[in-house]
Formats: structure tokens, sequence, C-alpha cells
């Protein structure tokens, strides 16, 4: 039975996530949406609102600076003197950010972006602090009391979003898909009519699936590691969120696969305060950089080499 094949696997990992949410953080409340962003819709049918370019970010201001010699009055420079980056981001993403039982090393793609800008300030990608943030906390970490210098985190660049903080330009492009029983004839969300989807509790997933024109049931967890549990006990049909996700929950379950085509598109961008838009360009020419001398592929191969060939990174776009 696939409940008693996997259960203890997903109660593990229940144990670690705690809290899993997939890419469900708000705006703050009260927050103003991005400049003329009219609210935005999600879901099938309904296109994700673009109309402030969600994927361009600021453009770099010039050559990178030498590692270790930042300059004076910039957030980078505020960095360096302290000694350390400090990296918000989950611990509970398989492949982007998650524990290392073995070494408890909270390590990943994502994980990898933050390294990269840590080795352009110090030179050493080994100088960065790594915070566990919530999903529901992205938005306000880097803003925090205490906050962090920037989030990667499987974090979705919207609209709603650039209205609270900056993004890099885009690292990685990522879609909703659907995790089925392996044996399921399913092909997608629209062979789930009637059937029951879950999804986190408050994620834009959740939003997707009931938006969805074959009409699943949605079903909340309080977090997917919790939809893993549902799924294997054969209380939910299927699991829906982003396929970067979904395939670090089909590695844990040699029953389950990952159909469909993509309900949604997910470009990931790294979060930034809108204070520091030094910083800002600063990472985008960190990423400008590693697309073009090959870091961005060899970081692919790394993490996600087992989904097929790396693709060409996504292709940077600015706004100014």
């Amino acid at each position: 039975m696939r409940a008693r094949a996997a259960t203890a696997v997903a109660v593990l990992l229940v144990s670690l996530a705690g809290g899993c949410s997939g890419d469900s953080s708000r705006p703050r409340a009260g927050a103003s949406a991005a400049p003329s962003a009219p609210p935005a819709t999600s879901g099938p049918g309904a296109p994700a609102d673009t109309s402030c370019k969600p994927r361009a970010s600021l453009r770099p201001a010039g050559p990178l600076p030498k590692p270790g010699a930042m300059p004076a009055g910039t957030y980078m420079r505020t960095i360096q003197d302290r000694g350390r980056l400090i990296l918000g981001t989950s611990q509970d993403t398989l492949l982007f950010s998650s524990r290392n039982p073995f070494t408890g090393a909270i390590e990943g793609f994502d994980v990898d972006m933050g390294r990269q800008i840590a080795a352009a300030i110090f030179g050493d990608p080994d100088k960065i602090q790594i915070r566990v943030i919530g999903y529901d906390d992205r938005v306000e970490a880097v803003d925090a009391a205490e906050p962090v210098d920037l989030v990667a985190d499987t974090m979705t660049a919207n609209c709603d979003r650039w209205g609270d903080v900056d993004f890099s330009t885009i690292y990685y492009d990522a879609g909703q898909k659907v995790l089925v029983s392996s044996t399921s004839d399913a092909r997608g969300i629209g062979d789930l009519g009637g059937r029951k989807v879950c999804a986190a509790q408050g994620s834009t997933s959740y939003d997707n699936i009931a938006a969805a024109a074959s009409r699943p049931v949605p079903v909340a967890r309080a977090g997917f590691a919790d939809c893993l549990v549902a799924f294997q006990q054969n209380e939910v049909d299927a699991i829906s969120t982003d396929d970067t996700i979904l395939v670090g929950l089909a590695a844990q379950d040699p029953y389950a696969k990952v159909v469909g085509p993509r309900m949604s598109q997910e470009p990931y961008g790294m979060a930034i305060s809108q204070k520091h838009h030094e910083f800002t360009r600063f990472v985008n020419a960190v990423l400008e950089r590693n697309r073009a001398n090959g870091t961005w592929k060899k970081t692919y191969e790394r993490w996600l080499g087992d989904l097929g060939p790396a693709p060409r990174p996504p292709a940077a776009q600015y706004r100014d």
C-alpha cells in the first residue's frame, strides 16, 4: 500500500518542515500595490497581472567591484563590514533549500544563489548566515526589526510583491503542476474535476486549484508536507503547487509522479529591501555574470540535473 510505504518518510518530513506552504506569502497588510497595477487575479484562465512588468528589475550600475572592496556608503559595504551575508530561506524545499539530514546544513539551488552573492562581496561563499524564515514572512523579512539582506526561497516575483520589495532579475522559471499516483491516468488539472487536490492553506497554489475550469475540490493543509501525508494516506487524490516543490515531494515517494502542463508561470527572483536599490543592482550584476560564465548552468546541474539537461538561464529584463 502506498500509505504504508511512505507515511514514515512523510511524518519525518512534517516534523522537520512544520509550516511548509509553497509560494504563499502575501503583500504586507495595508501596503500599496505596485504603480499602475490593478488587483492581481490568479488561476487558469485568469492570467496573472503583469502590468508592472514583474520580470524586469534594476539594471546593473557597471562593472562589479572587487571582492572585499565594496564602495563606501553602499549596502554592500555594510554587509562587508558586518562580515557575513544574511540569507533568508526555508529548510524544507528539497533541491532548493532543505536541511541535509547528515550534516545539518541547509543547501540547494536557492542557497547557492545566496552563496554566489556572498562570494562576490567577500571572495568567500562561506561568509553567509542562513536564517530560516516562514513562507508568509518572506516579504517582511528584508525590512524586519532584524532584517535579512536578501530572500532566495522559491519566491515568485509578481506585481503585488513589487509594491513592497525589490526583486532581482529572474533566476529560475517554475510553474504550477500536479502530483498524482504513479498509476493515475490524469495528465493534468483538467483531468481532476471533482477530485480532491491539496495545497498549502493560504497559498497562491490553493487559489489556482479553486479557479481551475475543471472544478477540482481544493483541500487545504498547513503545508505541503502535510499534503504529502494526506496523499499517501489516500485522503486526497493529488497535490498541486510549483513544479520545483513537487519534484522534491515525488523524490520521496516512489508511488508518485508529476504531470500536466503548467497551470501558471512562477518566475523566481531574490527579494531585497527597497531601501537598498544599489544592492539590487549589484545582485543583478552578479546574476548577469554568472549566466554568462556558466556558473548558473553548473548550479542547475548540481541540484536539478536529474530533471534533464540544463536549459538556458532566464534572460535578464530591466526596467530602467
